[in-house]
């Protein structure tokens, strides 16, 4: 090698890697995103155990029936067969509930709903304990079922309870008042199943103190402990729940019907039992969004200001209770919409039917009066001749308003700015009426429409929800900071269903400590309850358990430094890893004063009290509220009646943004939820059975259904009591994209479109 050759300028070096995401405000990825795109990751369904037992559930195929006797003989008798049981075999209460506990583990006397659980089978192998549950003789006395709401209250008590679980009237403001404009409505929201990524599976172990530890997707691990522990007749800590991978969740994940048989099997037999849910057994047991009849009179001056509401809701809450109460408190209380209205007076009810019960979905009570609140400003624009976007302006509500409830609005809410940013958006452009572009048109690429008869629509949909609990649940969380050998690990029982709180948690660790390896342990009983993950909880109540825990560990850390150097702890700094003084004088890392240093604090947050609602609807009933504003843009075929959205412009009041990328997803998925509202989804319940039970029969929005959805605004304007000042983002898109999907549908159709999801008659138009 000659010397030119040995002194030769090297190659450039290879650039610095980039820093990983880091803290509060970087889009860091989920430390289990990539488990579950390749298939790796360990849900509840892939759980075993040595000895392990298989388990099925025989449920009646009657939404009403008196039940005259069961005969497991058959059953008991097939090889293979370990266990069967009954009514009978429940030692504890033989009733559960999530918000109420008035529905039975098995019916005994009485079937109320289609696909009500009767006998639980435990055998050897997963085929024989079906055909065993296949075995049991059920003699019936079928009955007529009472599947319209409006009839139950005048039909015979389906529950020992009555019919009617709660009614509530809201006056606000003066009877006598009236406007010069007047509007009606009457419109009717279908039943939507949430429709979980994995249907409900578990496994049972019992324990060798005569307790059992049940592994699960569970949402709300300790409710779901305290109500098995109370049937099975233990006492709690003889109950342990192990939260398994959650294979998504838009509600209450789990059928507490489920989780309990799977217990009392393996306490009965001593075994390890298993039970993987069909997709059919996951549509039969678990709740669904309440089917919703309203009634709706709009009073509005000549300048098309809201002078007063009148609105009838009356919730299907199917056979049991279940959260049907705090759906009413919020389809009541919101049924006016983000709107100034000096006066209202609205009367909601939730009855019993025969009907599948319904309970927790994203947005409940919430996204139904929304639909109706807004076709009533749509038809009000109409009349007036004004503009649907101008006139929700005139009348939209901003901090420091009242709603109808009485509770003044304090936190944040920006309603005129989100939806001055939607219709500020440029409009997509329109299609091209060539060959090759046809497969926009609406009925996608085998549409038989032609370009002629595509008419394009612009509607706008403005929509609230209210975060945590509401009239005085006690919204607590605890979690647990430790900090060993620089890794810090946190202890907290907020499930991670899919909205990210795991993330969250690593991330306010490492803005906190400025340490970036962080763990988050996995969740079970033993831990402190941290509650449902649902109303974005967890991002507060949590995420604010987190962080008061991160910043006691911070003080312990920081200070024997502030003493040594006399300094207080809040004169120093943590940034990149680095502890500085404010003065630079002192400068350190992280890592070097951790060193052999174990450290760990446990703290909670508790959100400030709510009331409940009284006599008259009123009272400060919630924790705080987000808010929406979305531009829909719609084709819609007038011949045919089908409808392609093109595109919904979103705008969203979401506090401060804690991750870009996870903030963005959670947006367009709460949207998308609201387009199977808007078109597809409805689970049809004909005499109260379930037609198609099945994700072929059930119309979920596919890849190929979602529009182009364009985040235009986020509004970081932060509420104080909130932790770290955000708010919750999924469930305020779910409510209001289905309201401006049909306010599309009714700008392009000039059709009335009371109803959700929109059949395509509503969208033909006759010709003239």
């Amino acid at each position: 090698m000659s010397n030119e050759a040995a002194t030769a300028t090297p190659a450039e070096a290879a650039p610095a890697p980039e820093p990983l995401p880091h803290g509060i405000g970087a889009s860091l990825p989920s430390a289990d995103a990539r488990a579950k795109a390749e298939g790796t990751f360990p849900y509840a369904a892939d759980l075993w155990a040595e000895g392990l037992l298989w388990a099925a559930v025989l449920r009646s195929p009657h939404p009403h029936a008196r039940v005259l006797s069961i005969d497991t003989s058959h059953a008991r008798e097939m090889p293979g067969v370990r266990a069967v049981v009954t009514h009978e075999d429940v030692p504890g209460t033989p009733l559960h509930g999530r918000g109420k506990a008035d529905r039975p583990v098995f019916a005994s006397e009485v079937v109320r709903h289609h696909g009500e659980p009767i006998a639980a089978v435990a055998a050897d192998h997963p085929d024989t304990a079906r055909m065993a549950a296949a075995a049991v003789i059920v003699e019936y006395e079928v009955l007529d079922p009472v599947t319209d709401p409006e009839q139950a209250f005048e039909a015979e008590p389906l529950h020992p309870d009555g019919n009617l679980i709660r009614h509530i009237p809201l006056h606000h403001g003066d009877p006598g008042a009236s406007g010069d404009i007047v509007v009606e409505g009457l419109y009717r929201i279908g039943r939507q199943d949430p429709a979980p990524i994995g249907a409900e599976a578990g496994l049972a172990v019992p324990r060798p103190d005569g307790g059992v530890e049940l592994y699960l997707a569970s949402t709300d691990p300790h409710a779901d402990r305290d109500a098995a522990a109370a049937c099975y007749g233990l006492t709690p800590e003889q109950v342990k729940i192990v939260v398994t991978g959650v294979p998504g969740a838009t509600a209450d994940r789990e059928d507490q019907g489920f989780q309990i048989p799977l217990g009392l099997l393996a306490l009965k037999t001593g075994c390890p039992v298993k039970l993987t849910a069909t997709r059919e057994e996951s549509f039969l047991g678990h709740a669904h969004r309440h089917p919703t009849l309203l009634r709706y009179r709009h009073h509005a001056d000549a300048e098309g200001r809201l002078v007063k509401v009148e609105a009838q809701i009356l919730l299907d809450a199917g056979a049991y209770a279940d959260t049907s109460s705090d759906a009413l408190a919020a389809a009541v209380s919101f049924a006016c919409g983000p709107y100034v209205v000096p006066n209202a007076f609205i009367e909601g009810w939730a009855v019993r039917t025969n009907n599948p019960p319904s309970g927790h979905v994203r947005g409940e009570g919430a996204m139904q009066v929304c639909a109706a609140y807004e076709a009533q400003m749509d038809k009000l624009a109409k009349k007036l001749g004004a503009d649907p976007a101008e006139l929700r302006m005139r009348n939209v509500m901003s901090t420091g308003d009242v709603l109808p409830t009485g509770q003044t609005v304090t936190c944040p809410a920006p309603v005129a700015e989100l939806l001055q940013a939607v219709q500020d958006s440029p409009l997509p452009t329109l299609p091209k009426d060539t060959p090759e572009d046809e497969w926009l048109l609406p009925g996608g690429p085998e549409g038989a429409g032609e370009p002629g008869a595509v008419r394009r629509g612009v509607g706008y949909g403005l929509g609230m929800v209210h975060m945590l609990g509401a009239e005085g649940a006690d919204e607590v969380s605890t979690a647990t900071v430790k900090v060993q050998n620089g890794v810090a690990t946190v202890l907290c029982a907020a499930v991670e269903t899919g909205q990210g709180f795991s993330t969250l948690a690593r991330q306010i660790v490492q803005e906190t400590l400025g340490i970036d390896e962080v763990h988050v342990a996995p969740v079970d009983t033993d831990q402190p309850a941290a509650g449902a993950g649902c109303r974005g909880r967890h991002t507060w109540v949590s995420g604010g358990a987190v962080e008061r825990a991160a910043k006691m560990v911070r003080t312990q850390l920081l200070q024997p430094l502030a003493h040594k150097f006399g300094l207080s702890t809040e004169l120093l700094q943590i940034a990149d890893g680095k502890i500085t003084s404010y003065d630079g004088v002192l400068s350190t890392t992280v890592a070097e004063v951790l060193e052999g240093k174990e450290l760990w604090a446990t703290a909670q947050c508790r959100p400030h009290p709510t009331e409940p609602l009284d006599g008259a609807g009123q009272g400060d009933a919630f924790v705080g509220m987000a808010f929406c504003a979305i531009r829909a843009v719609v084709d819609v075929d007038i011949e045919l009646g089908s409808v392609r959205v093109v595109e919904l412009a979103v705008a969203q009041d979401v506090g401060r943004v804690l991750n870009p990328a996870q903030l963005a997803a959670r947006i367009e998925a709460g949207v998308t939820q609201g387009l199977g509202v808007a078109l597809t989804e409805n689970l049809r319940t004909p005499r109260g059975l379930i037609r198609h039970p099945d994700l072929t029969g059930y119309s979920l929005p596919t890849a190929l259904d979602a529009p182009d959805i364009r985040i235009v605004k986020l509004v970081e304007e932060r509420d104080v009591v909130a932790p770290f000042g955000a708010k919750a983002v999924s469930a305020v898109p779910v409510v209001t994209s289905p309201a401006a999907i049909a306010s599309a549908v009714r700008a392009a159709t000039g059709r009335p479109v009371n109803r959700l999801p929109i059949r395509p008659q509503a969208a033909v138009v006759t010709a003239v």
